[in-house]
């Protein structure tokens, strides 16, 4: 518990710290939290042989599998996204992704042919649902889906819709990098705090902080899962498109939502815009803001619509 009466529980899950903040002494939902995040993440995984997605990719090319309503959701949403023209989202990006070995051992640029022929299993369009049995099939062998990539965001607003259940109006959730939030601390009329963290730096290394009440924020960098070769910087930001990571002027991409889900989403879609693009789309979308952080080392935020930002690292510039 700290001075400001803040009362946090953590716990390891889905390979990352989870950190839960109340302003009560509730080790019992803190409890059945953790027992829920643990229960949706082994709806999701690929890395569980009993898990729904797994019993997909395993039947890829021979028949297709019924899913839970749950799954089903999260599937039908990370398959529209994908066949959104021009997306950079694909959560048929598996076979690509596993290839590349990125954040694991035996990590290494695959020769360009092999990336050509693993880019022909990873068209969602080959991704058939079907409503009204509430199956998936993938139509190729060796396909597979992963629906990593929102995952935790989905998780996230589950676990706040949970605590909103609980009658909990003041709480955060942080999934290893996708915080949602309800309401504000006591006191802190601009909201919660939440670090802006600067790339490649230390882990305690913040650019600034945002603040929000009752936001989702989620951030995507190259700084998290990469590895160096050749004196280049090779991430786990896929183009689907290429097979290859994304190469731009960005190091990070924050979206500012109220679902965390729409936060995993769109930190992937306007990483692949770009900031011009990207601040030009979200102008005409009044749910989400956006903080850019970009290779010279400037913080570019979208019109501050449901965040404030306070920067503390005065060698990066700010704008909007």
């Amino acid at each position: 518990m700290s001075d400001a009466g803040v009362y946090s529980y953590s716990a390891v899950l889905m390979g990352s710290p989870i950190l839960l903040k109340l302003f009560e002494d509730n080790p019992t939902l803190a409890r059945q939290v953790f027992s829920l995040i643990k229960q949706q993440e082994n709806l999701f995984t690929v890395n569980r042989a009993a898990s729904e997605v797994m019993a997909i990719n395993h039947a890829a090319g021979r028949h297709p599998v019924v899913v839970s309503e749950a799954v089903w959701r999260l599937i039908s949403v990370a398959h529209a996204v994908s066949i959104l023209p021009d997306s950079t989202f694909n959560f048929a990006i598996g076979p690509v992704v596993k290839r590349w070995k990125i954040g694991f051992q035996g990590r290494s640029v695959p020769p360009a042919a092999e990336i050509a022929a693993l880019l022909r299993l990873t068209d969602p369009h080959q991704v058939v649902l079907d409503d009204a049995q509430r199956s998936v099939f993938l139509q190729q062998p060796g396909m597979e889906i992963d629906l990593g990539a929102i995952a935790k965001g989905y998780i996230a607003d589950v676990v706040q819709a949970f605590l909103r259940q609980q009658g909990v109006t003041q709480a955060l959730i942080n999934l290893g990098g996708n915080v949602q939030t309800l309401g504000s601390p006591p006191h802190e009329p601009q909201g919660w705090g939440i670090g802006l963290k600067k790339p490649f730096g230390r882990e305690d290394e913040l650019l600034g902080v945002l603040q929000v009440q009752g936001k989702s924020v989620v951030t995507s960098g190259i700084y998290e899962r990469y590895f160096e070769l050749d004196g280049r910087c090779w991430h786990h930001i896929f183009d689907p498109r290429s097979g290859y990571p994304l190469d731009n002027e960005l190091l990070s991409v924050t979206v500012i939502a109220d679902r965390s889900l729409d936060g995993d989403i769109y930190t992937t879609l306007l990483y692949g815009m770009g900031v011009e693009r990207g601040l030009a789309w979200l102008a005409d979308q009044a749910d989400l803001d956006a903080v850019f952080v970009t290779r010279d080392q400037q913080i570019i935020c979208s019109a501050p619509r449901h965040f404030r930002f306070q920067p503390l690292d005065a060698a990066w510039s700010l704008r909007y």
